[in-house]
């Protein structure tokens, strides 16, 4: 699949609705509960299941990195499933620390 800053995801077997921040340049695999997810508007693919494994949610307004950068995502609807980019789980993105004003 290749992703585009500003298009807009959906998962095929839960309710999570993403949005890209950041693309890699080269296409990768976007998953979503275990299937892969599809364009905003396009059909939903038959017979798609949520794997109990790729279980663990997507939180409303949260966005999710990939370790190298090169993946960001906004969460702009939650759903059950756990993202994945190549089968790998993308975490949570951690904000920055602020500097002190001391």
């Amino acid at each position: 699949m290749d992703l585009k800053p500003g298009s807009r995801w959906r998962s095929a077997v839960c309710d999570t609705e993403v949005i890209t921040v950041r693309a890699p340049s080269a296409p990768v695999s976007l998953a979503c509960g275990g299937a892969e997810m599809v364009a905003h508007g396009a059909e939903t693919p038959a017979g798609a299941a949520l794997d109990p494994d790729m279980a663990g949610g997507t939180q409303l307004g949260k966005r999710y990195a990939d370790d190298a950068g090169t993946l960001e995502l906004l969460c702009t609807k939650g759903g059950a499933g756990t993202l994945t980019l190549d089968g790998i789980k993308l975490p949570l993105k951690e904000a920055k620390p602020l500097p002190s004003s001391d």
